[in-house]
């Protein structure tokens, strides 16, 4: 009785035995598969080997506009390719596929019933029998609208970027040239020239130089190199040019130049972003007593001057005890005299130069002594012969130089009768 009754409970509340519980379960994964090929996030495609449409899901019906009988045993899966969709799958895709029997992630574009495109990443698959012989062709097809949006504004913000490159090489360019003086004055009785080497379109660089009049017959030259690249160094390559001109004016006195440099560095930038720059500033004097040039150097931190004679030898000239300009209230700065006779030329350079790689990816530099070698090749030699072959040196590290570069040449012509004899 107890268990006739729990039977007839069970019965009135709907419960079921193990039988009819598998027997709705396997009905729900029948009915779920067949659900999950009409209405899955992506299209499928059925075709004969000759490409004819079998087999078609709802999904891939709708993303088309077409009706199921509007497709199956009367269009090709060609026939819904765009003109150069089925040139390529007529050439390419569907050779490959019958070599390999899989090709996949193809990007192709299906023309819909109202004549719209539809972006789409197909992959085939060929179903083979139990002999192996290929009996049709499976297709799915993903939705690459959104993908295609994507590649679309990637390559608008990437054609922007490169316009706004563009721009700002433009700019930097500019920006270049106007720290740098545009032509050098004219010395009677010396040649000069000057050649600066661009590592970066990208960044503005540091590097400076200058040739000016001053009173008394006498003439200031300078070249200089700041910390960093960038805005921030241009403002600073500015500063430091248009106060090195101003204090030569008042004092041309170099070791007193390059003090009021220092000044005005120290307090410009003491805060929390110091800048600093080397710089070497000259005095060009006539000399009165022998034929040539008096020179008079000065060096904050600076590289030392080259100087090669017109007797083929070559040597640094020692500014001994000049420190950094900018960076201490009161920096030390020590000046030497040299005569600069007929057939003598003067090299200025930044450290661009000596601190180039010497290969490509090669941690070693080329350095002050290897300088001084390639100094002693040329001598003797004027101005414009040494600034070219420091181009043509600079050419042979390419992008073995990290650093822009500034030469200055400044060579006392022999006077004609020498040169004849």
């Amino acid at each position: 009785m107890c268990e006739t009754g729990d039977a007839e409970e069970g019965g009135r509340h709907g419960h079921r035995g193990p039988e009819d519980e598998q027997a709705q379960f396997s009905a729900l994964l029948e009915d779920s598969a067949e659900d999950l090929y009409e209405h899955a996030p992506c299209g499928y495609l059925s075709t004969l080997l000759d490409g004819r449409i079998a087999k078609v899901n709802v999904t891939l019906l709708d993303w088309l506009g077409y009706g199921r009988d509007d497709l199956v045993g009367r269009k090709h899966f060609s026939d819904l390719l765009t003109v150069g969709g089925r040139l390529y799958h007529e050439t390419h895709y569907a050779p490959l596929l019958m070599m390999q029997g899989e090709v996949s992630g193809i990007a192709l574009e299906l023309k819909a019933a109202d004549g719209s495109r539809l972006p789409v990443l197909v992959t085939s698959t060929v179903k083979t029998g139990s002999d192996g012989q290929p009996l049709l062709i499976r297709t799915t097809l993903f939705d690459a609208r959104e993908r295609r949006a994507y590649e679309t504004e990637l390559l608008r913000a990437r054609k922007d970027a490169d316009l706004e490159r563009d721009r700002l090489k433009r700019l930097n360019a500019t920006l270049q040239r106007t720290l740098l003086p545009p032509t050098l004055a004219s010395v009677p009785g010396l040649d000069v020239t000057a050649y600066y080497h661009i590592a970066s379109v990208d960044e503005v660089g540091g590097d400076f130089y200058d040739l000016f009049p001053l009173v008394d017959g006498t003439w200031g030259l300078f070249l200089g190199d700041v910390c960093g690249k960038g805005a921030a160094a241009a403002a600073l390559t500015s500063l430091a040019r248009y106060t090195l001109r101003a204090a030569a004016v008042y004092d041309p006195d170099p070791a007193t130049v390059l003090a009021n440099l220092n000044t005005v560095l120290n307090h410009e930038y003491n805060g929390n972003d110091p800048r600093f720059c080397t710089v070497v500033f000259g005095l060009l004097t006539p000399d009165t007593d022998r034929d040539g040039f008096r020179v008079t150097l000065a060096s904050g931190g600076h590289p030392p001057a080259l100087l090669m004679r017109a007797d083929g030898t070559a040597d640094y000239l020692p500014t001994p005890g000049g420190q950094l300009i900018g960076v201490l209230p009161d920096a030390h700065i020590a000046t030497t005299t040299v005569h600069l006779a007929p057939g003598d030329t003067l090299l200025l350079h930044t450290d661009g130069l000596t601190e180039a790689h010497t290969v490509s990816g090669d941690e070693d530099r080329y350095g002050d002594d290897a300088l001084l070698d390639f100094c002693r090749t040329l001598a003797p030699t004027n101005a414009s012969d040494t600034t070219d072959a420091v181009r043509g040196l600079l050419d042979t590290f390419g992008t073995g130089v990290e650093d822009d570069t500034a030469v200055l040449a400044v060579h006392v012509p022999r006077p004609t009768r020498q040169k004849e004899q």
